[in-house]
């Protein structure tokens, strides 16, 4: 069973807290979604107060830390909010075992309080990127991520990006498949990639037709993946020119026409691998990279995997 530790002390943001129980604290084997354990780790077994008049009762002390597959950090309501000690020491210890680590919002100064940024890249909320900068300058700051990684450490921005790297995480380690069940029982969007912008220009009243014509055609383009599409054919759907169409698909999604297509097609390329035992040039095909030897450059550089290894760990066959 795939172990989770949320990491629970005064502070910590209770969203965050229910992001991490609704994606690995709810049985969906029923759905073919693996087992998860996962345990709420604080320095003792005291009740931790949250906002809002809440709080979270522990299940394990930080000694559980050692038997995770995955530790989460949790955001905090006041930023600046130090940890424990125990705990500051207890994730060094976990990140020189090589265990993963997470770290929600601005559970990012809680890595960086550390140590563990030091010299590596971290995102967190794009209002307080500034502030991470200056108290701890150690750190590469990349603004404008969703979610990021380096070395085994995934820092995410503000609230809505910590389910989308909690999905991330489940995909990366269990499967597309696993990650889109959950994100359907959530009702939320099962992929966004950690290279979008943190936000979106939302549409003013008189963009309102164009955000509407612009989702029939990512609906189109979802329908045709296996052809040849390009900018200028969904330019061409939508009335208006490649330059116009690619600046307001940017704006409603946080991504560019061509990134958005090649999401979408990995994807459907992972789900396929996953579902089915057709042979790759087919499944090239299907998704629309029109070759294997295509497909199998984006797996490498976006997966970082072949999508033969990827079939291999995430098959239905090879669960079976």
């Amino acid at each position: 069973m795939y172990r989770v530790a949320l990491v629970a002390f005064p502070g910590i943001r209770a969203f965050d807290v229910s992001v991490v129980t609704e994606v690995w604290g709810t049985d969906r084997t029923d759905r073919g979604v693996p087992a998860f354990d996962l345990r709420r780790v604080a320095p003792d077994p005291a009740p931790v107060p949250m906002c809002g008049g809440l709080t979270l009762l522990p299940d394990r002390t930080l000694t559980w830390l050692h038997r995770a597959d995955l530790i989460v950090v949790p955001g905090l309501d006041d930023h600046l909010t130090p940890a424990p000690a125990p705990v500051l020491d207890a994730l060094r210890r976990a990140h020189t075992r090589g265990t993963t680590i997470a770290a929600l919002c601005a559970g990012a100064f809680t890595l960086a309080q550390a140590g563990l940024l030091d010299g590596r890249r971290a995102i967190t909320h794009w209002n307080l990127v500034d502030l991470l900068r200056t108290r701890h300058p150690g750190v590469t700051v990349v603004p404008d991520a969703l979610f990021i990684e380096d070395g085994n450490l995934w820092t995410a921005a503000g609230t809505a990006a910590g389910i989308d790297l909690c999905l991330h995480l489940v995909r990366t380690a269990h499967g597309a498949e696993a990650a889109a069940t959950i994100a359907r029982s959530m009702v939320t969007a099962p992929f966004r990639t950690g290279s979008q912008a943190q936000f979106i220009e939302r549409p003013t009243p008189r963009a309102d037709r164009d955000a509407d014509t612009l989702a029939a055609v990512r609906e189109h383009a979802l329908r045709h993946l296996h052809e040849p599409l390009t900018v200028a054919d969904l330019a061409a759907r939508a009335g208006m020119a490649p330059r116009t169409f690619t600046r307001h698909f940017t704006a409603e999604t946080g991504t560019t026409p061509l990134r958005w297509l090649l999401d979408q097609r990995l994807a459907a390329a992972q789900k396929l691998l996953e579902r089915t035992d057709l042979p790759m040039p087919e499944v090239a095909r299907r998704a629309g990279f029109g070759s294997e030897v295509t497909m199998r450059q984006h797996f490498a550089s976006r997966l970082a995997t072949s999508p033969r290894a990827y079939r291999a760990a995430f098959s239905a066959a090879s669960a079976r």
